[in-house]
């Protein structure tokens, strides 16, 4: 109510001349020029002004880039893992164009874990597990197994 009341006031004082009109020197003491507002010529300030919508450009293309490098790294450990796809991934990958790629650093550390991964699974691998196993605590893991299927037999036959 305040408000509606000032405001009304406000106009009515303004209509009589009698003070208030301030805020129109004001604004029509600013230059509508943006280039003179800045303290530039009107060629320097578009200048600027194409210099800055180039860097924007810039930073959006890398930040594009990241995030499909980020998509392409999401979509490796998916396939790694077997876990299921993401269309926001692919498509952030295909925003970006075909020259995405993981970076350097994780193409590394990937190649590295892979080639544990072989390691592993090879037989060279195994037979180091092998090895490095307490024949005691397989051999009880091996009857404890036995014995856990030979109740669920029994339960499951009657001749047992």
């Amino acid at each position: 109510m305040a408000f509606l009341m000032k405001s009304m006031l406000s106009n009515q004082v303004k209509n009589l001349g009698l003070g208030g009109g301030g805020e129109e020197n004001k604004e029509e003491s600013t230059p509508s020029d943006p280039a003179a507002a800045a303290g530039m010529t009107r060629e320097e300030y578009e200048e600027y002004q194409k210099q800055m919508v180039e860097e924007k450009m810039e930073r959006d293309a890398a930040f594009a880039q990241k995030k499909a490098e980020r998509a392409c790294l999401r979509v490796h450990l998916r396939e790694k893992y077997r876990l299921p796809k993401s269309e926001l991934d692919e498509n952030q990958i295909q925003m970006a164009g075909d020259d995405v790629g993981l970076p350097e650093d994780l193409q590394k550390m990937v190649a590295q874990d892979q080639e544990e991964e072989e390691d592993k699974d090879s037989i060279l691998g195994q037979l180091q597990n092998i090895q490095n196993m307490d024949m005691d605590t397989i051999k009880e893991k091996a009857q404890a197994t036995f014995t856990e299927m030979k109740q669920a037999a029994e339960q499951k036959c009657a001749v047992m």
